[in-house]
C-alpha cells in the first residue's frame, strides 16, 4: 500500500529488526507508525480473537530506532539476519564474564 519494501527482517522475542526501503515521499515516522498500527491490529485479531475495540490497547512500545544505510548496507543486512545468534553469543559471554 505504501510502496515500502522489506529488504531484510528478523523477529526476536522482545524486538524486531527490519531493513526497509522507504520512498522519499514518506517519512520514517509515518511508515513505522503505519506498520506498528496495522500489525498490532492484525496480531490482536489473530492471537486474541478481537474483532474491534482496539482503542486504548497497546502492543508495541512507543519508540523505535532508525538509521539510514549507505555503503555498509550488506553489513547491516547481515547483522539483522544473524541477530538471534549474536544475542545468544552476547548472553553467553555475559554469563561467563559478568
Amino acid at each position: 500500500q505504501k510502496e515500502v519494501e522489506l529488504i531484510e527482517g528478523h523477529a526476536m522475542p522482545d524486538h524486531i529488526h527490519l531493513v526497509l526501503s522507504i520512498p522519499p515521499k514518506y517519512s520514517v515516522s509515518m511508515v513505522i507508525g503505519y506498520l506498528k498500527g496495522k500489525s498490532a491490529i492484525h496480531i490482536h485479531r489473530k492471537a486474541e480473537g478481537v474483532k474491534k475495540g482496539f482503542i486504548g490497547r497497546h502492543f508495541w512500545s512507543r519508540g523505535y530506532c532508525a538509521s539510514t544505510i549507505g555503503l555498509d548496507e550488506e553489513m547491516i543486512r547481515a547483522y539483522v539476519r544473524d541477530q538471534e545468534h549474536l544475542d545468544k553469543q552476547e548472553e553467553l559471554d555475559f554469563t561467563q564474564n559478568p
